[in-house]
Protein backbone atom coordinates (compact mmCIF):
# COMPACT_ATOMS: atom_id res chain seq x y z
CA UNK A 1 0.00 0.00 0.00
CA UNK A 2 1.37 3.56 -0.80
CA UNK A 3 0.57 6.85 -1.89
CA UNK A 4 2.27 8.22 -4.90
CA UNK A 5 2.09 11.77 -5.55
CA UNK A 6 2.86 12.06 -9.22
CA UNK A 7 4.23 14.93 -11.47
CA UNK A 8 5.47 17.18 -8.94
CA UNK A 9 6.69 20.76 -10.06
CA UNK A 10 8.69 21.08 -7.54
CA UNK A 11 9.22 18.28 -3.93
CA UNK A 12 10.68 20.17 -1.16
CA UNK A 13 13.89 18.08 0.67
CA UNK A 14 15.59 18.89 3.29
CA UNK A 15 19.00 16.47 4.33
CA UNK A 16 18.02 13.36 6.34
CA UNK A 17 18.86 13.26 9.97
CA UNK A 18 19.20 16.93 10.71
CA UNK A 19 17.08 18.02 13.22
CA UNK A 20 17.13 21.93 11.93
CA UNK A 21 18.84 24.10 9.62
CA UNK A 22 20.28 27.65 10.29
CA UNK A 23 20.49 28.69 6.23
CA UNK A 24 17.89 27.42 3.38
CA UNK A 25 20.65 26.84 1.47
CA UNK A 26 20.29 23.46 1.93
CA UNK A 27 16.57 23.49 1.02
CA UNK A 28 16.21 21.95 -2.51
CA UNK A 29 12.84 22.40 -4.75
CA UNK A 30 12.97 19.85 -7.50
CA UNK A 31 10.80 18.68 -9.79
CA UNK A 32 10.01 15.11 -8.89
CA UNK A 33 7.54 12.04 -7.25
CA UNK A 34 7.17 10.76 -3.69
CA UNK A 35 5.80 7.97 -2.74
CA UNK A 36 4.58 7.05 0.57
CA UNK A 37 4.96 3.34 1.67
CA UNK A 38 1.97 3.91 4.25
CA UNK A 39 -1.30 1.99 4.97
CA UNK A 40 -3.48 3.67 2.73
CA UNK A 41 -3.44 3.23 -0.87
CA UNK A 42 -3.99 6.54 -3.11
CA UNK A 43 -2.54 8.50 -6.20
CA UNK A 44 -2.35 11.65 -6.29
CA UNK A 45 -1.92 13.84 -9.92
CA UNK A 46 0.86 16.97 -9.09
CA UNK A 47 1.44 18.22 -12.05
CA UNK A 48 2.38 22.34 -11.79
CA UNK A 49 2.16 21.65 -7.79
CA UNK A 50 4.27 22.15 -4.93
CA UNK A 51 4.98 19.02 -2.52
CA UNK A 52 6.13 20.14 0.70
CA UNK A 53 6.03 19.16 4.87
CA UNK A 54 2.90 19.48 6.68
CA UNK A 55 3.34 22.61 8.69
CA UNK A 56 4.56 22.68 12.53
CA UNK A 57 2.78 25.52 14.33
CA UNK A 58 4.99 25.39 17.27
CA UNK A 59 3.34 28.31 18.92
CA UNK A 60 -0.56 29.32 19.17
CA UNK A 61 -2.86 29.27 22.74
CA UNK A 62 -5.07 26.65 21.97
CA UNK A 63 -7.61 26.08 23.62
CA UNK A 64 -9.33 28.96 24.56
CA UNK A 65 -12.69 30.61 24.61
CA UNK A 66 -14.75 33.46 22.58
CA UNK A 67 -13.14 36.33 20.81
CA UNK A 68 -12.44 39.96 21.22
CA UNK A 69 -13.41 41.38 18.01
CA UNK A 70 -14.92 44.60 19.88
CA UNK A 71 -11.30 44.48 22.02
CA UNK A 72 -9.46 44.85 18.40
CA UNK A 73 -12.23 47.39 16.68
CA UNK A 74 -11.05 49.75 19.49
CA UNK A 75 -7.48 48.92 19.39
CA UNK A 76 -7.38 50.05 15.33
CA UNK A 77 -9.36 52.87 16.04
CA UNK A 78 -7.05 54.22 18.32
CA UNK A 79 -7.81 53.56 22.20
CA UNK A 80 -4.52 52.64 23.95
CA UNK A 81 -4.42 48.96 25.13
CA UNK A 82 -3.14 50.37 28.56
CA UNK A 83 -7.04 51.93 28.55
CA UNK A 84 -8.41 48.57 26.99
CA UNK A 85 -6.72 46.65 29.44
CA UNK A 86 -7.61 48.98 32.54
CA UNK A 87 -11.66 48.68 31.02
CA UNK A 88 -11.63 44.77 31.52
CA UNK A 89 -10.05 43.73 27.85
CA UNK A 90 -6.81 41.85 27.35
CA UNK A 91 -5.82 38.84 29.20
CA UNK A 92 -8.43 39.48 32.14
CA UNK A 93 -11.08 39.14 28.82
CA UNK A 94 -9.97 35.52 27.67
CA UNK A 95 -9.83 34.83 31.32
CA UNK A 96 -12.94 35.35 31.71
CA UNK A 97 -14.53 33.67 28.39
CA UNK A 98 -12.81 30.64 29.48
CA UNK A 99 -14.45 30.46 33.22
CA UNK A 100 -17.72 31.47 31.83
CA UNK A 101 -17.21 28.00 29.09
CA UNK A 102 -17.97 24.71 29.91
CA UNK A 103 -15.44 22.19 29.15
CA UNK A 104 -17.49 20.93 26.24
CA UNK A 105 -17.80 24.89 24.68
CA UNK A 106 -14.69 24.89 25.30
CA UNK A 107 -13.03 21.87 23.41
CA UNK A 108 -15.60 21.91 20.99
CA UNK A 109 -13.92 25.58 19.45
CA UNK A 110 -11.02 24.35 19.73
CA UNK A 111 -11.21 21.07 17.68
CA UNK A 112 -13.44 23.21 14.92
CA UNK A 113 -9.98 25.60 15.03
CA UNK A 114 -7.57 22.71 14.84
CA UNK A 115 -9.84 21.20 11.40
CA UNK A 116 -9.57 24.44 9.89
CA UNK A 117 -6.01 24.68 10.99
CA UNK A 118 -5.85 21.39 9.08
CA UNK A 119 -6.91 22.99 5.96
CA UNK A 120 -4.29 25.49 5.85
CA UNK A 121 -1.62 22.42 6.03
CA UNK A 122 -0.83 22.75 9.61
CA UNK A 123 -0.39 18.96 10.71
CA UNK A 124 1.42 19.02 13.95
CA UNK A 125 0.66 22.26 16.84
CA UNK A 126 1.40 23.31 19.94
CA UNK A 127 -0.95 24.49 22.55
CA UNK A 128 -0.89 26.76 25.89
CA UNK A 129 -2.34 27.30 28.99
CA UNK A 130 -2.19 30.66 30.34
CA UNK A 131 -5.95 32.27 30.61
CA UNK A 132 -6.84 30.22 33.50
CA UNK A 133 -5.44 33.28 35.78
CA UNK A 134 -5.83 31.49 39.16
CA UNK A 135 -4.43 28.03 40.13
CA UNK A 136 -7.54 26.16 39.47
CA UNK A 137 -8.05 27.75 36.07
CA UNK A 138 -4.05 27.03 35.09
CA UNK A 139 -4.87 23.28 35.96
CA UNK A 140 -8.20 23.22 34.35
CA UNK A 141 -7.02 24.60 31.36
CA UNK A 142 -3.80 22.02 31.61
CA UNK A 143 -6.62 19.20 31.60
CA UNK A 144 -8.59 20.99 28.66
CA UNK A 145 -5.22 21.02 26.74
CA UNK A 146 -4.65 17.34 26.47
CA UNK A 147 -8.01 16.27 26.10
CA UNK A 148 -7.92 18.25 22.74
CA UNK A 149 -5.00 16.73 22.11
CA UNK A 150 -7.09 13.06 22.50
CA UNK A 151 -10.20 14.80 20.29
CA UNK A 152 -7.99 16.01 16.92
CA UNK A 153 -6.32 14.92 14.19
CA UNK A 154 -2.86 16.62 14.66
CA UNK A 155 -0.36 15.25 17.01
CA UNK A 156 -0.60 18.32 19.84
CA UNK A 157 1.82 19.19 22.64
CA UNK A 158 1.14 21.18 25.43
CA UNK A 159 3.21 24.07 27.10
CA UNK A 160 2.36 25.67 30.77
CA UNK A 161 2.42 29.28 30.25
CA UNK A 162 1.37 29.23 34.06
CA UNK A 163 3.32 32.61 33.57
CA UNK A 164 1.26 34.52 31.34
CA UNK A 165 -0.45 37.48 33.29
CA UNK A 166 0.38 38.30 37.27
CA UNK A 167 -3.55 37.62 38.58
CA UNK A 168 -4.89 40.11 40.76
CA UNK A 169 -4.19 40.26 44.22
CA UNK A 170 -0.45 38.78 43.51
CA UNK A 171 2.50 40.79 43.09
CA UNK A 172 4.88 38.90 40.33
CA UNK A 173 7.16 36.96 42.80
CA UNK A 174 3.67 35.72 44.83
CA UNK A 175 2.29 34.41 41.58
CA UNK A 176 5.48 32.46 40.85
CA UNK A 177 5.11 30.35 43.76
CA UNK A 178 1.96 29.45 41.99
CA UNK A 179 3.44 29.26 38.88
CA UNK A 180 5.83 26.90 40.21
CA UNK A 181 3.37 24.75 42.00
CA UNK A 182 1.35 24.10 38.28
CA UNK A 183 4.59 23.32 36.41
CA UNK A 184 4.87 20.22 39.42
CA UNK A 185 1.64 19.10 39.17
CA UNK A 186 0.23 20.14 35.58
CA UNK A 187 0.85 17.68 32.88
CA UNK A 188 3.05 19.50 30.11
CA UNK A 189 5.73 19.02 27.97
CA UNK A 190 7.17 22.18 28.09
CA UNK A 191 7.13 25.76 30.20
CA UNK A 192 6.82 29.39 29.24
CA UNK A 193 6.98 32.76 30.59
CA UNK A 194 5.53 36.38 29.22
CA UNK A 195 9.03 38.69 29.89
CA UNK A 196 7.57 42.14 29.55
CA UNK A 197 7.23 45.18 31.52
CA UNK A 198 3.78 44.79 32.11
CA UNK A 199 4.23 40.88 33.20
CA UNK A 200 7.07 39.04 34.58
CA UNK A 201 11.13 40.00 34.23
CA UNK A 202 14.05 38.30 33.86
CA UNK A 203 14.43 37.31 37.97
CA UNK A 204 11.31 35.35 36.93
CA UNK A 205 12.71 34.30 33.91
CA UNK A 206 15.64 32.93 35.47
CA UNK A 207 13.32 31.45 38.11
CA UNK A 208 11.07 29.58 35.33
CA UNK A 209 14.67 28.38 33.85
CA UNK A 210 15.61 26.28 36.69
CA UNK A 211 11.85 25.55 36.89
CA UNK A 212 12.47 23.95 33.81
CA UNK A 213 15.70 22.19 34.67
CA UNK A 214 14.31 20.65 37.61
CA UNK A 215 11.21 18.82 35.55
CA UNK A 216 13.15 18.00 32.94
CA UNK A 217 10.84 20.26 30.50
CA UNK A 218 12.29 22.59 28.24
CA UNK A 219 12.59 26.49 28.58
CA UNK A 220 10.52 28.66 26.12
CA UNK A 221 9.87 33.00 26.87
CA UNK A 222 7.85 35.68 25.53
CA UNK A 223 10.63 37.91 25.07
CA UNK A 224 11.63 41.08 23.90
CA UNK A 225 7.76 41.97 22.64
CA UNK A 226 6.51 45.37 23.33
CA UNK A 227 10.10 46.64 25.13
CA UNK A 228 13.73 45.53 25.36
CA UNK A 229 13.96 44.44 28.56
CA UNK A 230 17.34 42.21 27.64
CA UNK A 231 16.16 38.71 28.46
CA UNK A 232 18.18 36.67 25.95
CA UNK A 233 21.43 36.30 27.96
CA UNK A 234 19.41 35.17 30.67
CA UNK A 235 17.45 32.97 28.60
CA UNK A 236 20.40 31.68 27.06
CA UNK A 237 22.38 31.04 30.53
CA UNK A 238 19.08 28.91 31.23
CA UNK A 239 18.99 26.83 28.24
CA UNK A 240 16.09 28.16 26.96
CA UNK A 241 14.95 26.00 23.56
CA UNK A 242 13.23 29.20 22.20
CA UNK A 243 12.56 32.59 22.50
CA UNK A 244 9.13 33.88 20.89
CA UNK A 245 8.64 37.23 19.79
CA UNK A 246 11.64 39.51 19.80
CA UNK A 247 10.18 42.37 17.89
CA UNK A 248 12.49 44.65 20.14
CA UNK A 249 15.78 42.30 20.52
CA UNK A 250 18.69 44.42 21.23
CA UNK A 251 21.06 44.77 18.80
CA UNK A 252 23.79 43.56 20.73
CA UNK A 253 21.82 40.01 21.41
CA UNK A 254 21.15 38.89 17.86
CA UNK A 255 24.88 37.06 17.38
CA UNK A 256 24.77 35.47 21.06
CA UNK A 257 20.90 33.90 20.01
CA UNK A 258 21.86 33.48 16.66
CA UNK A 259 25.61 31.21 18.30
CA UNK A 260 23.17 29.20 20.59
CA UNK A 261 20.44 26.54 20.02
CA UNK A 262 17.69 28.31 20.87
CA UNK A 263 15.09 28.76 18.74
CA UNK A 264 14.19 32.63 17.54
CA UNK A 265 10.34 31.98 16.71
CA UNK A 266 9.10 35.11 15.12
CA UNK A 267 5.78 35.91 15.25
CA UNK A 268 4.70 38.39 12.33
CA UNK A 269 0.69 37.89 12.62
CA UNK A 270 0.74 39.70 16.18
CA UNK A 271 3.38 41.94 14.58
CA UNK A 272 0.71 43.35 12.46
CA UNK A 273 -2.38 42.64 14.29
CA UNK A 274 -1.26 44.19 17.54
CA UNK A 275 1.02 46.93 15.83
CA UNK A 276 4.20 45.75 17.04
CA UNK A 277 8.03 46.69 15.88
CA UNK A 278 9.00 44.54 13.48
CA UNK A 279 11.53 42.00 14.35
CA UNK A 280 14.74 42.31 12.66
CA UNK A 281 14.59 38.65 10.77
CA UNK A 282 16.76 39.12 8.31
CA UNK A 283 19.96 40.39 10.83
CA UNK A 284 18.97 36.75 12.49
CA UNK A 285 18.78 34.51 9.45
CA UNK A 286 21.79 36.75 8.08
CA UNK A 287 23.72 35.71 11.74
CA UNK A 288 22.64 31.79 11.58
CA UNK A 289 20.01 31.92 13.52
CA UNK A 290 17.71 29.24 13.97
CA UNK A 291 14.74 30.97 12.37
CA UNK A 292 10.89 29.76 13.13
CA UNK A 293 7.70 31.00 11.97
CA UNK A 294 4.15 30.42 14.12
CA UNK A 295 0.92 31.87 14.11
CA UNK A 296 0.58 33.00 17.87
CA UNK A 297 -3.19 31.93 17.18
CA UNK A 298 -4.79 33.68 20.36
CA UNK A 299 -8.32 35.83 20.20
CA UNK A 300 -6.44 38.65 21.62
CA UNK A 301 -2.99 39.93 19.43
CA UNK A 302 -3.14 37.09 16.79
CA UNK A 303 -6.39 35.74 15.09
CA UNK A 304 -4.76 34.34 12.63
CA UNK A 305 -4.51 30.18 12.28
CA UNK A 306 -3.14 30.01 8.55
CA UNK A 307 0.79 29.40 8.53
CA UNK A 308 0.31 30.20 5.11
CA UNK A 309 -0.76 33.44 5.36
CA UNK A 310 1.57 33.91 8.31
CA UNK A 311 4.78 32.70 5.30
CA UNK A 312 2.54 35.58 3.32
CA UNK A 313 3.41 38.56 5.91
CA UNK A 314 6.93 37.14 6.31
CA UNK A 315 7.88 37.26 3.02
CA UNK A 316 6.79 40.18 2.52
CA UNK A 317 8.17 42.33 5.66
CA UNK A 318 11.17 40.27 6.84
CA UNK A 319 12.59 40.19 3.22
CA UNK A 320 12.99 35.94 3.48
CA UNK A 321 12.85 34.01 0.56
CA UNK A 322 9.99 31.23 -0.15
CA UNK A 323 13.04 28.44 1.05
CA UNK A 324 13.68 30.59 4.04
CA UNK A 325 9.84 30.94 5.06
CA UNK A 326 8.89 27.11 4.45
CA UNK A 327 11.94 25.78 6.25
CA UNK A 328 11.56 28.06 8.74
CA UNK A 329 7.37 26.83 9.90
CA UNK A 330 8.37 22.79 8.95
CA UNK A 331 11.73 21.45 10.41
CA UNK A 332 12.83 24.00 11.91
CA UNK A 333 9.62 24.52 14.34
CA UNK A 334 9.41 21.07 14.32
CA UNK A 335 12.37 21.44 16.20
CA UNK A 336 10.87 23.88 18.98
CA UNK A 337 8.93 20.94 19.74
CA UNK A 338 11.54 18.70 20.14
CA UNK A 339 9.93 16.87 17.12
CA UNK A 340 11.37 15.18 13.96
CA UNK A 341 9.33 16.37 10.37
CA UNK A 342 6.87 13.17 10.28
CA UNK A 343 7.71 12.00 6.47
CA UNK A 344 4.34 11.09 6.17
CA UNK A 345 3.13 14.37 6.79
CA UNK A 346 2.81 16.16 3.35
CA UNK A 347 1.25 18.74 1.56
CA UNK A 348 0.31 19.04 -1.93
CA UNK A 349 0.08 22.76 -2.97
CA UNK A 350 -2.10 24.13 -6.02
CA UNK A 351 0.50 26.06 -7.85
CA UNK A 352 4.02 26.72 -7.17
CA UNK A 353 5.99 27.04 -4.03
CA UNK A 354 6.69 30.87 -4.88
CA UNK A 355 2.35 31.44 -5.06
CA UNK A 356 2.33 30.88 -0.85
CA UNK A 357 3.31 34.41 -0.40
CA UNK A 358 2.14 36.09 -3.20
CA UNK A 359 -1.38 35.24 -3.79
CA UNK A 360 -1.70 36.66 0.09
CA UNK A 361 -4.93 35.07 1.45
CA UNK A 362 -5.30 32.43 -0.94
CA UNK A 363 -5.21 28.92 1.05
CA UNK A 364 -2.90 27.14 -1.07
CA UNK A 365 -3.20 23.74 0.20
CA UNK A 366 -4.81 21.07 -2.09
CA UNK A 367 -4.29 18.26 -0.22
CA UNK A 368 -3.27 17.05 3.33
CA UNK A 369 -1.38 13.87 3.97
CA UNK A 370 -1.23 13.13 7.72
CA UNK A 371 0.44 10.27 9.44
CA UNK A 372 0.45 8.62 5.70
CA UNK A 373 -3.47 8.90 5.11
CA UNK A 374 -5.12 11.78 3.28
CA UNK A 375 -7.31 13.37 5.60
CA UNK A 376 -8.43 16.47 3.49
CA UNK A 377 -8.86 17.25 0.11
CA UNK A 378 -10.23 20.89 -1.16
CA UNK A 379 -13.17 20.19 -3.04
CA UNK A 380 -11.94 22.15 -6.38
CA UNK A 381 -8.37 19.75 -6.42
CA UNK A 382 -10.42 16.21 -5.92
CA UNK A 383 -9.88 15.26 -8.92
CA UNK A 384 -5.89 15.10 -8.76
CA UNK A 385 -6.60 11.98 -6.16
CA UNK A 386 -7.64 8.38 -7.04
CA UNK A 387 -6.95 5.16 -5.76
Amino acid sequence: MSVAIEGAAQVMRVPDGVPYLRSADEVALEPGDLTLDVAADARIDARGCAVIPGFVDCHTHLPFAGWRAEEYERKVTGVPYEEIARAGGGIASSARSLAAASDEQVLAQAERLAREMLQHGTTVFEGKTGYGLSREGEARSARLGRELAGRVVQPMTLTGLFAHAVPPGFTADEWMDEAEALARECDVDALDIFVESVAFGNEHLARMGRIAAATGRPLRAHAEQLSTMRSVPVALEHGARSLDHLSRIHADDIAPLAAAECAAVLLPGAELMNAEDTAPARALADAGAICVLATDFNPGTSPILSIPLIIGIAVRRYGWSVREALLASTLNAAWVLGRALDPDDVLVLDGPAEHVPYRLGHNPVAVVIAAGEVVWVRPDQAWRVGR
